[in-house]
């Protein structure tokens, strides 16, 4: 099994497929800022699929894809059937902005993909397009209501809460639970893809979000479902669904951080919030065996850090579309 230098087991590969994405959120990437990849760059779908059979014999058992916006990529479909037949596998997710969600929807459930996570930051049509450079929320919600329809789920909605941009909509979010099976989890803003004084301006903690709701709903403190992550979850008295609150800023749960990631290009991260990177496209392109980069992935854990360190220094040098989140 993957361990670290602290003695954590490694099993949770975040897995990103791409770095283009249909939306450019304001705590993202800017039109300004895009900087794509040359497709010659990028892992291949047989690169992704053997780098992820390495890992998943090393240790790992549970993947999620991600992007960029994993599905603008061509072909997600025979990426998700080649993968699932890792023996060893336990499970494959994913995590989109489920504007092109209703379409696929189908294809996802029967390609193998069990549990979705949507990440939708507003409720009104107009904040959100502001917040993500144009989208249209219709999509996403189509795309929601399709994937609760063909059981992909419990379906998860993370909503990254900015303060004086969509804070005023938890309550709103909330309410997605009572009578849904849907996860609503508020996520604190972290330094990346932005610059510093966004974060300092916009930052909340999820402790003043979990007692404004305690105000307005008579909350319980729930269990997650296992191997369920970072998340705090509590459940408004009859709701169906669940409220989840992740705090990598003001309880940052990194002791327990079992998980790393694999870039579009190829770099395995160690840590979201640390520029520590190990370029495993280089060596595999350089013919590299199975050995040989096994031996390499293995190496590296000793180089994943005992925490991140958001609040020390500026937004890291990456995007979060060219990491995985």
């Amino acid at each position: 099994m993957l361990r670290d230098n602290y003695h954590r087991q490694i099993n949770y590969l975040r897995l990103s497929i791409t770095d283009m994405c249909n939306l450019h959120c304001i705590y993202c990437q800017s039109w300004k800022e895009v900087d794509k990849k040359r497709q010659r760059d990028i892992l291949s779908y047989e690169e992704i699929i053997r780098l992820t059979l390495l890992l998943v014999r090393l240790g790992v058992s549970r993947v999620r894809l991600t992007g960029g916006e994993p599905l603008v990529r061509q072909n997600i479909i025979y990426l998700i059937k080649e993968l699932i037949k890792i023996k060893g596998l336990e499970e494959i997710s994913l995590t989109t902005n489920a504007a092109k969600l209703a379409k696929l929807a189908v294809g996802l459930k029967e390609a193998g993909i069990r549990r979705i996570n949507v990440s939708l930051d507003s409720l009104d049509k107009e904040r959100y397009a502001r917040i993500t450079g144009g989208g249209n929320l219709s999509d996403v919600l189509a795309g929601i209501e399709e994937a609760l329809r063909v059981g992909l789920g419990p379906l998860k909605i993370n909503m990254v809460v900015m303060k004086g941009i969509n804070d005023d909509e938890v309550e709103k979010f909330a309410n997605l639970t009572l009578d849904k099976p849907i996860q609503v989890r508020f996520i604190e803003l972290i330094p990346i893809g932005q610059q510093k004084d966004f974060w300092v301006r916009r930052f909340l903690s999820t402790n003043l979000i979990r007692k404004r709701l305690a105000d307005n709903f008579n909350l319980i403190l729930s269990d997650g479902l296992p191997g369920n992550g970072p998340a705090k979850y509590y459940q408004i008295t009859g709701a169906v669904g669940k409220i989840g609150f992740i705090s990598p800023i003001s309880d940052h749960f990194c002791e327990r951080c079992n998980r790393i990631r694999l870039t579009p290009d190829g770099h395995l991260r160690l840590c979201l919030g640390q520029n520590i990177e190990v370029n495993l496209k280089q060596v595999l392109r350089q013919g590299a065996s199975d050995e040989e980069l096994e031996r390499i992935i293995v190496q590296a854990m000793s180089d994943k850090p005992a925490a991140h360190q958001f609040q020390l220094k500026s937004p890291t040098g990456r995007q979060m579309s060219a990491i995985g989140g």
